[in-house]
């Protein structure tokens, strides 16, 4: 049924005499458009007379257009997603904190995208290549699935050195994050995985996208169907592999995202251990290894047998501010066989160029140029400056007394507060002293208590954020 509602027009005209030709000739006008006698009067008003007519009308106000839907049902499988994805809800959280206080100069130490500049030796190559695209001799179209050769023979070099890695063995992409889900949909539905808690959400999103996973249990904030290896200060960051049951994969990230610790050789030789006495594979997420200071290793190839267990995805967003460029890449060794004896790396290629037509040109131009002597040597100062905004974070927390770690192999700091919620410190942050950070929790139960501090910022900004952490904190 039709809402109604009422409209009132109320003017004066003014005119002559009420018995004079021209207004009762206006009169009948009014008729004719619906008003009755009733809603029409006239006023003397010294040698002036007006006509002042009102009239109310109902309006019927449509129906809201029902919507039209299709017949095809939702993936299940997205049902079981918690929410919006992390990175997403924090920034809604910020609009409304923005909107709630449109002056506040609100200082974001939590997604951890870039914010120095690319540096010029590698966008004068991408801007070189681009220009070239113009003419007849520099243009080309679709490239490798897998990426360039020169790109890969520079990867193999540069961050695999005597490892044993082939160019062929590297398939160049548009990002790690990518690869991720790439992976899960050469492993399909079927396999069972495990994964790090806490550890980066789109790992286990990806797992419940795919249908690898059961219900959400509320009471545990945990899935069904997928082994969630805790890792806290109490075991160093490292699971317990003998409590640990056997998976198919098993996603690993060091340096760790979001906790900043770094796994040491005796470590990841245990996890490659591990994958071999259960036939599984390891899913190494290497994108932060450039930020390693200890002597712990950057890739799990520096592991003896790893070729026959692991998969390595890198990425050059977080070393050279390509996170907007997307450019990374994933490793996958010849020697890496399922259970029947074929080669996982036939399938990788068959996904890749079924479901990817290569990395942008210009991106890998400067992935290439990164590579360069000059590049290598400004990676190092990008990375070098946000190292030391880390240790800036690192010392303002530890100033005030909190646990804190990372920060060190990563450009991380991942600070306890114990007994209290993640979310709950989030908000007091960002009303207090409208800092942003990451509440642990998003990351898998084992953050709660926790939240994220980056260390990707202007430098000026991560001193005004210690500045009003310390005002905050100590007090």
């Amino acid at each position: 049924m039709a809402m109604a509602a009422s409209s009132t027009l109320s003017l004066a005209y003014p005119c002559a005499p009420s018995s004079s030709s021209s207004s009762l000739f206006f009169i009948d006008q009014l008729q004719r458009a619906r008003f009755s006698l009733k809603q029409i009067s006239f006023v003397e008003d010294g040698s002036l007379s007006w006509m002042r007519f009102t009239r109310t009308r109902c309006i019927a106000e449509p129906l809201e257009k029902p919507a039209v839907r299709t017949k095809v049902q939702r993936n299940a499988n997205m049902t079981k997603l918690q929410a919006g994805y992390l990175f997403p809800e924090i920034a809604r959280r910020r609009a409304a904190h923005k909107k709630k206080y449109p002056d506040a100069n609100i200082i974001s130490l939590g997604i951890g995208d870039t914010t120095e500049p690319i540096p010029e030796v590698i966008t004068s190559a991408m801007e070189k290549f681009a220009q070239a695209l113009s003419t007849k001799e520099g243009y080309s179209g679709y490239g490798l699935e897998q990426g360039e050769k020169a790109l890969k023979d520079a990867i193999a070099e540069k961050f695999y050195g005597e490892m044993g890695i082939k160019s062929s063995e590297i398939f160049v992409s548009d990002g790690a994050k990518c690869d991720i889900a790439r992976l899960q949909v050469l492993f399909g539905p079927d396999v069972t995985m495990a994964v790090q808690d806490p550890s980066y959400p789109a790992y286990v999103d990806t797992s419940v996208i795919m249908g690898q996973t059961g219900a959400f249990k509320r009471d545990v904030q945990q899935f069904t169907k997928l082994e969630y290896m805790k890792c806290t200060p109490e075991n160093d960051f490292f699971p317990d592999l003998s409590s640990v049951c056997r998976t198919d994969t098993i996603f690993f990230c060091s340096p760790n995202n979001p906790t900043g610790s770094a796994a040491t050789r005796n470590q990841l030789e245990h996890l490659v251990s591990f994958a071999k006495k259960n036939g599984s594979i390891i899913v190494f997420d290497s994108a932060y290894a450039i930020y390693m200071s200890d002597n712990n290793p950057k890739s799990i190839y520096e592991i003896p047998g790893a070729r026959e267990v692991a998969i390595e995805t890198g990425s050059f967003s977080k070393y050279a501010g390509f996170t907007g460029v997307r450019l990374g890449w994933t490793v996958v060794p010849d020697e890496l066989l399922y259970s029947d004896g074929f080669p996982v790396i036939n399938d990788f290629k068959r996904v890749m160029c079924t479901c990817f037509n290569g990395a942008s040109n210009i991106a890998q131009a400067g992935g290439l140029a990164c590579l360069s002597p000059e590049g290598l040597k400004a990676m190092k100062a990008v990375v070098d400056f946000y190292k030391m905004n880390s240790h800036i974070l690192l010392d303002t927390f530890n100033s005030l007394g909190f646990k804190t770690y990372g920060g060190t192999n990563a450009p991380y700091v991942w600070i306890q507060f114990p007994g209290r919620n993640s979310w709950d410190v989030f908000s007091e942050i960002l009303e207090k002293a409208h800092v942003v950070t990451t509440p642990g929790s998003g990351f898998g139960p084992a953050g709660d208590s926790f939240i994220r501090a980056s260390a990707f910022g202007h430098r000026e900004n991560i001193l005004e954020a210690a500045r009003r952490l310390k005002s905050l904190f100590s007090s």
